[in-house]
């Protein structure tokens, strides 16, 4: 009889492709892993892995046998989340995943309302811009800023993260082509904002680098540069003025994403439900504006600041 374990394990580095990179997502060894990955080989009388010093390439057999498994994998997962989805309504556990951004400026601050209405719900709120696999459990629901592309999932577009440029309040009256930016290191220039950044600073200076926009946001309230921060951030942040280099940044939709099975546990209904209308309620965050007031408010800051 095959042990489920050892096929989990093989399924893992066969998508890892070492030992060390599959040890460090099972949380393991990597002694353990070889020693599953052998154990499934014995119960099975097939070779599945050549072990190199650096690497593990499977075999042919090998190849086939984790197609087979990343199916099999795929059906447990399925019912893990089935059996999270019928859990108590209302009285369970439901982790948000959400850009940073998002979640400590327009979620965090909120949550207490959900809290309030029913307190035997507890919220995990992960605030990462890294992506978080629902499949595996790693949340219930996402927050993305991209189009999901996960298989089996459903996607709701519930509003729009808008950008613009940014200074510590003074900057502006610099010479223009003195002016320096603030930007995301570069492993993150594949993102649209960024960009439309590099692309448009027309060969002036990127005085500093962050992974994160909380690190931006500090170096432009030091007087660092400018940066490109959601407007949720820099609108509230009265230390900053609003300046425009020609063009806007791109806008970037926001997804929530959940799969069925999860969201028929009410609990995590409720809770899509109430981070929709969180977003609904920030002007700066809905997909159609409302009111024209933010739009004179930047007029003339625009006309005078344009380069």
């Amino acid at each position: 009889m095959i042990d489920w374990q050892d096929l989990k394990y093989f399924s893992v580095l066969a998508r890892a492709g070492t030992l060390s990179a599959a040890a460090r997502e099972l949380g393991v060894d990597h002694a353990t892993v070889g020693r599953r990955v052998s154990a499934l080989e014995g119960s099975i009388g097939l070779r599945l892995v050549d072990r190199l010093p650096r690497s593990c390439p499977l075999t042919e057999d090998g190849i086939e046998l984790a197609a087979l498994a990343s199916r099999v994998e795929e059906c447990v997962e399925a019912v893990q989340r089935r059996a999270r989805g019928a859990t108590s309504p209302l009285s369970g556990t439901v982790r948000v995943s959400s850009p940073p951004a998002l979640a400590n400026l327009c979620l965090a601050p909120h949550f207490i309302e959900l809290r309030l209405a029913y307190p035997k719900l507890k919220l995990i709120l992960l605030a990462t811009a890294a992506f978080v696999s629902l499949n595996r459990g790693d949340a219930d629901i996402a927050i993305r800023l991209d189009r999901p592309k996960d298989k089996g999932a459903i996607a709701r577009k519930v509003g729009t993260m808008r950008f613009a440029l940014y200074a510590k309040k003074g900057y502006e009256s610099r010479p223009k082509d003195q002016w320096e930016f603030i930007a995301f290191e570069k492993s993150l220039d594949h993102m649209a904002q960024q960009v439309w950044l590099r692309r448009s600073i027309g060969g002036r200076p990127v005085a500093f680098e962050a992974t994160d926009l909380f690190g931006q946001q500090a170096a432009v309230r030091a007087g660092m540069g400018i940066a490109v921060l959601p407007t949720v951030m820099g609108e509230d942040d009265n230390t900053l003025v609003r300046l425009s280099i020609g063009s806007e940044p791109p806008s970037r939709d926001l997804w929530m994403v959940t799969y069925p099975d999860v969201r028929r546990s009410q609990a995590v209904r409720v809770t899509m439900d109430f981070i929709a209308q969180c977003i609904a309620r920030n002007s700066g965050l809905r997909t159609q504006r409302h009111g024209h007031n933010s739009q004179a408010r930047h007029l003339a800051a625009k006309r005078s600041n344009k380069v």
